[in-house]
């Protein structure tokens, strides 16, 4: 059994998400309040779930 040194994400802050997707913050701002989007909120920080980015870009739904 080897262990992943480096785990892939399972959330990414708002700055990362733009960047992954290539989309505009604004953009991104309207998918999340359209609920394309799934967020988690700890405290003040807004986390984007990674399945949500690959359900909302291959065209599924999110789970």
């Amino acid at each position: 059994m080897s262990l992943d040194p480096s785990p892939s994400p399972i959330t990414v802050r708002i700055k990362d998400a733009c960047r992954m997707t290539g989309i505009g913050r604004s953009k991104l701002y309207l998918l999340i309040a359209e609920g394309k989007l799934e967020t988690v909120k700890i405290g003040s920080m807004t986390l984007i779930r990674v399945a949500s980015i690959e359900a909302l870009l291959s065209g599924e739904k999110p789970s």
